[in-house]
């Protein structure tokens, strides 16, 4: 079966997000790509600094209530109809709930193909990262870089350490074509 969807998965400043730029420039037909960053961002700001939203601590941590999982389910949903009408959707998250996130997803996406796909980086790496870019709460990369994969079944997985982003894609690209991607 062709993959409809890849899903993405692993902790801040792993890597994610450029990858998915190198998969949209490497796969041989338009993808549209979806990433939490953009949920949040496109969620009022007073849920970005209370208990029922997503509160980011100052150590790294981040806590979710249960305004943002509502909101996170109709984006779910939302996705998965895109995919359904016909769109081929990657998606750039970050599991905090790890298999629980999974299961979210898969129920979501449930009778579509997807791919899913671990990216993993050392944690040390993941903090420079982090610190050079200069937007995210420092200590996000560290406490993210294990806890998201807890429980996961991947299809694929890459790591970022010493690989590249151009790399990486071409990998899960190759994937992808395997799977019937047409041409």
């Amino acid at each position: 079966m062709t993959t409809q969807v890849i899903v993405l998965n692993g902790g801040s400043s792993a890597g994610k997000s450029e990858i998915v730029r190198r998969l949209q420039a490497v796969l041989p037909r338009p993808w549209l790509a979806f990433g939490v960053d953009s949920l949040i961002e496109a969620m009022p700001a007073s849920m970005r600094a209370s208990d029922a939203g997503i509160e980011f601590d100052q150590d790294g941590g981040v806590n979710v209530g249960p305004e943002f999982m509502a909101l996170q389910t109709a984006w779910m949903e939302g996705i998965a109809a895109m995919v359904r009408a016909g769109a081929p959707v990657i998606i750039d998250d970050v599991f905090l709930g790890g298999a629980a996130t999974q299961r979210r997803w898969q129920a979501a996406l449930g009778g579509l193909e997807v791919l899913w796909v671990g990216v993993r980086c050392d944690s040390a790496v993941a903090a420079e990262r982090e610190r050079t870019r200069g937007d995210r709460v420092p200590g996000m990369a560290v406490t993210q870089a294990e806890i998201v994969h807890e429980g996961m079944v991947y299809d694929l997985e890459v790591d970022t350490t010493r690989t590249g982003s151009l790399a990486c894609a071409e990998i899960i690209a190759d994937r992808v074509r395997r799977s019937g991607e047409p041409l």
